[in-house]
């Protein structure tokens, strides 16, 4: 979550009260916003990065995808409280073919897909590519930074 610093230094809001009440009014917007719980992922790299993200729901296991994620910006793939401790996470970078991959094999497609289970991929007309495996440690909401540089790709909220 981004550091979210004052317009205003402290002691601006004894000279001007008028600002200090505005304010206060916006103050509950900012809390809001700052309790905003999501998984997302941010591509540090200058290219287009596709991603897909696997999980355990309710009714078992469940990958999707893809997001496209332009160079130098973030998207969110899952919105609300996270309800998993472990989110896998498997991404290509389009122009140069590199991948971010991990020891968990789940199930992709070649287009948009929501798929459920992990079994037999290639019986099912899926791809299988191996997920990295991320602990949020039941945190709320969890960031991965996507970079060029594999020692830098671990993040969160």
């Amino acid at each position: 979550m981004s550091k979210r610093s004052s317009v205003f230094p402290i002691r601006s809001f004894s000279t001007f009260p008028a600002l200090a009440f505005a304010a206060a009014l916006g103050a509950p917007l900012f809390i809001a916003d700052a309790a905003h719980a999501d998984f997302r992922v941010c591509n540090g790299t200058q290219n287009l990065v596709g991603v897909a993200i696997g999980y355990r729901a309710e009714e078992g296991w469940t990958t999707e995808g893809w997001w496209q994620v332009p160079a130098s910006t973030c998207a969110t793939l899952i919105e609300g409280e996270l309800k998993s401790r472990y989110y896998y996470l498997y991404a290509e970078d389009a122009a140069r073919g590199g991948r971010w991959t991990g020891d968990v094999n789940m199930c992709v497609a070649e287009n948009e897909f929501k798929i459920g289970g992990v079994q037999d991929c290639f019986a099912r007309g899926y791809q299988r590519m191996g997920f990295k495996e991320y602990d949020t440690g039941r945190q709320g909401s969890w960031m991965v930074q996507l970079s060029d540089t594999p020692a830098t790709q671990e993040g969160q909220n």
